[in-house]
Order: structure tokens, then sequence, then C-alpha cells
């Protein structure tokens, strides 16, 4: 379970996206957004040591989903997916990374997706969110998941043996659904800049198209 501790953060995790994200190819707004959070979740670290967050953020009326870990020192062979460092008033220095590149965080979204972890409220400790809601229809559990591949929509993975892919939404849509044929996503809530709340798909596994 992780502990959500009330202190600061320097720079704050939105300052530290709004340097990264017009570097994305799924990123689709100005070269320097004013970034707002909107929304997102956690998962915890079975082992304790990697914090785990699903973020939304809002750039005018578009919505991003970043997926982000937390690591007390700099992990190894990732420093392609590294954000920057922040400084946390009670933990020290945080190394920020992009989570589709975390094995920490890749293998909590494959439980997440079947149903063997639970996601947890953003600013609360030992808090489930229930906005977040998951569905898996296979017998087995996921496959490993290949290296991300980010398109113009979304990051995606290959699992193994090839025939499907875990397709992480970077750019949300209101309202959306998983498609025909899906075997399992997740869905969940954030806040639009004039203060509704939407749903729309967060991730899905599914044939590869």
């Amino acid at each position: 379970m992780a502990l959500i501790h009330r202190t600061t953060l320097k720079p704050a995790k939105v300052d530290l996206l709004a340097g990264w994200l017009p570097t994305r190819s799924w990123y689709h707004g100005p070269a320097a957004p004013e970034l707002v959070k909107a929304g997102g979740f956690r998962l915890d670290d079975p082992a304790g040591e990697v914090g785990i967050e699903f973020m939304v953020v809002t750039e005018g009326t578009d919505a991003y989903l970043v997926p982000l870990t937390y690591r007390a020192a700099p992990l190894d062979g990732a420093g392609h997916a590294l954000l920057g460092t922040m400084e946390h008033g009670v933990l020290g220095t945080r190394w920020a990374y992009d989570g589709c590149h975390d094995p920490v965080l890749t293998a909590g979204l494959a439980a997440l997706v079947e149903g063997r972890a639970a996601a947890q409220a953003q600013s609360l400790t030992d808090t489930p969110d229930r906005e977040v809601a998951r569905a898996y229809g296979g017998a087995d559990p996921l496959p490993g998941l290949g290296v991300p591949v980010d398109t113009d929509e979304s990051t995606e993975f290959t699992l193994a043996g090839g025939g499907a892919v875990l397709e992480l939404r970077r750019v949300l849509v209101p309202g959306s659904q998983p498609a025909a044929g899906t075997r399992g996503h997740v869905t969940g809530a954030w806040q639009r800049p004039d203060g509704t709340r939407v749903r729309g798909l967060f991730a899905a596994v599914g044939p590869r198209r």
C-alpha cells in the first residue's frame, strides 16, 4: 500500500509534463502547453518501492493519459523515458519516468486489466478509485507485453505470441467504449475544463489491427 504524503514537490508534475508532452507523437496541442491535472488513479507496487500513477491532464479541450513512475534511483536502461527529477519534501529526489517503459508499471497495468490489482485514489491512502472500471474475458493471464510503440493516438504493446495488442489510450475521448472483439479493457473518468465529469476508454486488449 502506497502512503500519500502531504508535502512539497518541486518541480510540480504538470511542469515536468509541459516540457515533455510536446515531444510525443500523440500530443496535438501547442508547443508551450498550459496543463491542468484533470483526473487519474494510482496502482500499488507489490514491492512498495515504485510510485505508479496514471495521470490525466487537459490542454484546452484535449485530454491526455500519462502513466508515470517515480523512483528513488535511476532505472537502468530507461534514460530515454526519463521526464526529469523532482525534489519530494519527505522522500527526497525522485526520478520520474514515462511508465510505459517501466516494467513495474506495465506489470501493474496487466494485473489491473485481469482484476489482480485494484485502482487506488490519486490523493488518498488505502482508498479504492470507484470510477475506474475494468473487465477481462480471458481464461488465462495476459502474456508478456512487448516493447511499447507510440502511434498518433495511443501506445501499443504487442502481447507475447503476436496475435493481440494492449492499447493504452493517450488521447482520451469522452464516451469512448471498447471495440468489438476486445478481450479486456479499462475505463475511467476525468474533468473537462467546463467542470463536467466524463468517462472514456483508457486501455483495451484486442486483436492486432
